[in-house]
């Protein structure tokens, strides 16, 4: 099944921009959908094509003071790895959304796409001694794929974000300490299915270690569940189906992302 037809480019955009203001727009309401929000903070930002960038890294961000439900593609905001609007926006910019997001897309060459969120779990595990075990069927899929980065405050210190990236270079899902969670991805919807199994494997921690002590899952078969998960491989798709079924999803309760 196809996703949602798109509407005409505006005039003077390029279509594999409004292409990808769609595409995150849609993953802002989707987001929304499942119970990921944090009232108007956190950020989803996703780079542009060099084609309409001319080869810089220019990303798509959210408007500092809206909530994701009224995030449309065409109020995106497009700045550079400094902050810097771009398309002239009258939006502003949350500053710890390009400390984090702009660290990362600049340092990363893979991180086309970075999510973070909030979620209860989440923030639940990122407290935890320990953090995330591997006692469960998502985290399971995660091994060798967990990265972690130390609490130091509000991320509004431009300073912090190389030491961010460093952390994480090799770990596309991501628990920054006392803090939240966060995944990269080479596309958005890799990023999304690498965010919503952390998400999983938190949520069932979160409600295992309410009951009693997990049953703890060996490094061997934590290291071929990960080998056997076909979400996140490109040549699997990455996500890209169950991303489609979610826009198909959050298109019919609410078509206004497209505005």
């Amino acid at each position: 099944m196809n996703t949602p037809e798109l509407p005409p480019v505006p005039a003077g955009m390029h279509p594999e921009e409004w292409a990808a203001r769609a595409q995150l727009a849609a993953c802002y309401r989707i987001f929304d959908h499942l119970g990921w929000t944090e009232m108007i903070y956190n950020h989803i930002t996703l780079r542009l094509p060099d084609s309409v960038s001319g080869g810089e890294k220019h990303f798509l961000i959210n408007p500092f003071g809206l909530h994701y439900s009224e995030v449309t593609a065409r109020n995106l905001v497009k700045i550079d790895v400094h902050g810097r609007v771009l398309d002239g926006s009258p939006h502003p910019v949350n500053p710890a959304g390009f400390v984090i997001h702009g660290a990362i897309h600049e340092h990363l060459s893979e991180a086309h796409c970075v999510m973070h969120t909030h979620t209860t779990a989440g923030v639940s595990v990122a407290c935890l001694q320990g953090g995330l075990q591997q006692t469960n069927f998502y985290s399971a899929q995660l091994h060798g794929m967990v990265g972690y980065h130390d609490f130091e405050g509000i991320t509004v210190h431009a300073e912090e974000g190389p030491r961010i990236a460093r952390a994480i270079r090799s770990t596309p899902a991501v628990i920054l300490r006392n803090h939240g969670l966060l995944s990269w991805g080479q596309t958005l919807p890799q990023t999304f299915a690498i965010l919503w199994t952390l998400q999983r494997a938190c949520e069932i921690q979160l409600a295992t270690l309410s009951m009693g002590a997990p049953i703890p899952i060996g490094e061997a078969i934590a290291a071929r569940c990960t080998r056997d998960s076909l979400q996140f491989s490109p040549a699997h798709g990455a996500g890209q189906d169950v991303f489609d079924a979610l826009v198909r999803q959050v298109h019919r309760k609410d078509s206004s992302y497209l505005a």
